[in-house]
């Protein structure tokens, strides 16, 4: 499948999620600055199952999230691209509400990924994927790498070389 192929309408979420080969493992984020722990983390929410489903808020969707000034630094449509250019990534899909319980419901997906920094009773998701039938996964949090460390370091000058 093509880079651009991967970035699926969500008009089109219903069919393209029927013909992918189960399990099918959802996760979402803003994924602002890709990073090796972004990276690290889809790779291991793939590993649990046949095809991985990214959900990436949009920008409005992103900026109510109070992720703090000037964010998202990089677009929707760029940070769509980067997840769908990732091998661990079958298909991405854009979402304008603050949490993705209603993709969650178009999808039913069979697992629901979230990074270790989340706590599975805080979750909104969790109960509507009990409710389908399906589990929540909360995987391992890659001390060190995150967005906000990651702009911090740019900011102070201080590199990782």
């Amino acid at each position: 499948m093509s880079l651009l192929t991967k970035i699926c309408a969500r008009a089109d979420l219903v069919d393209r999620c029927a013909a992918a080969t189960r399990p099918l493992v959802f996760t979402n984020g803003v994924f602002d600055i890709l990073h090796r722990g972004h990276v690290e983390y889809l790779e291991r929410a793939r590993a649990l199952g046949a095809t991985l489903v990214v959900g990436v808020n949009t920008d409005r969707s992103a900026r109510g999230l109070d992720k703090g000034p000037g964010k998202p630094f990089n677009t929707e449509s760029d940070r769509a691209t980067l997840l769908a250019a990732l091998e661990s990534v079958s298909a991405v899909v854009m979402f304008d509400e603050r949490n993705p319980v209603e993709l969650i419901r178009i999808i039913r997906p069979d697992i629901y990924v979230k990074g270790g920094d989340y706590d599975l009773n805080a979750l909104p998701e969790a109960p509507v994927m009990q409710e389908l039938g399906g589990r929540t996964v909360i995987l391992p949090f890659s001390a060190g790498y995150s967005t906000s460390s990651l702009v911090e370091r740019i900011r102070s000058g201080t590199g990782g070389l």
